[in-house]
């Protein structure tokens, strides 16, 4: 049995900035980062609370 379970969460932290023609990873700050306890690489889903959607991508360090 595979169980996914939230570990920490950035509660209306705001994109600043996006490239348009690359998908790929999302820079945080490393303080951010380091107070949440998300690693470099790990897995997140970023959520538009404008629009709702959502996607999935991993944390680098900004």
């Amino acid at each position: 049995m595979h169980l996914t379970l939230l570990k920490a969460k950035l509660h209306h932290a705001r994109v600043t900035h996006a490239e348009l023609e690359y998908e790929g990873s999302c820079a945080i700050d490393a303080r951010l980062l380091d107070a949440a306890g998300i690693r470099e690489y790990e897995k997140i889903h970023i959520y538009n609370m404008e629009n709702g959607e959502r996607f999935s991508t991993y944390a680098i360090r900004a």
